[in-house]
């Protein structure tokens, strides 16, 4: 593929604009800049992968906007130690900025194709300690709890109890909590030896989050 000339500038401005919108963290800034967005996205929305804005992906999905990204990876304090769960994977995006802060990743996705899309991006940037699986994200991943860090990037009426199960003590977890697509708030939730610490850290809109494997077709 050809390079484009302009990438150098649009990474500029991308991280100029996130700045500007408060994100500061050099840590995290490095990750999104490291992490070409525009392979987690088709056609004509290549072109516009390095603006701050969601973008659609298949199965009627969206690739978060990097800022929003940014913020929830800020609230969710990994660490190189860290073995995060990520309900959602969608397009990866998301996933692949955490490989670089965390251990291991998690990434679990109800949609089949957009699961292996992902897996194939993983692939395609080297990022092996990411596992990307089909499954009901709302149930969690028994098998490999408990987790240091679990993002859910849909959003549920109340933070889901068995995912909550499946955090460490003194584990955080970050999600959007909504009854609507018009009315979510970003919770941040810590599990403290004297119970679950919640604090909102602002307003999100992202997709429902819904049980069950869809029913996609297999392409």
């Amino acid at each position: 593929m050809p390079v484009d000339p302009d990438l150098r500038e649009k990474k500029m401005q991308f991280i100029f604009a996130l700045r500007q919108g408060g994100l500061r963290d050099k840590t995290i800034l490095d990750a999104l800049e490291a992490t070409p967005r525009d392979l987690f996205l088709d056609g004509i929305f290549r072109a516009r992968a390095w603006e701050d804005i969601p973008l659609p992906i298949s199965c009627g999905q969206t690739i978060s906007q990097p800022s929003v990204v940014g913020h929830m990876t800020l609230a969710l304090e990994v660490t190189p130690r860290c073995k995060v769960l990520e309900v959602g994977t969608g397009s990866g995006y998301q996933a692949a900025v955490l490989s670089l802060l965390a251990r291991r990743v998690y990434s679990v996705e109800r949609h089949r194709p957009l699961a292996r899309q992902a897996r194939r991006v993983m692939e395609a940037l080297d990022r092996h300690n990411v596992t990307i699986l089909t499954g009901d994200g709302t149930s969690g991943l028994p098998e490999q709890a408990p987790f240091d860090r679990i993002i859910v990037t849909a959003a549920a009426e109340d933070p889901p109890a068995v995912l909550l199960e499946q955090l460490k003590p003194g584990g955080i977890m970050i999600l959007p909590v909504g009854q609507s697509d018009t009315v979510q708030h970003l919770i941040k939730v810590i599990k403290t030896p004297a119970g679950l610490d919640y604090t909102e850290l602002g307003d999100v809109r992202f997709v429902p989050l819904l049980e069950g494997v869809a029913e996609d077709v297999i392409d």
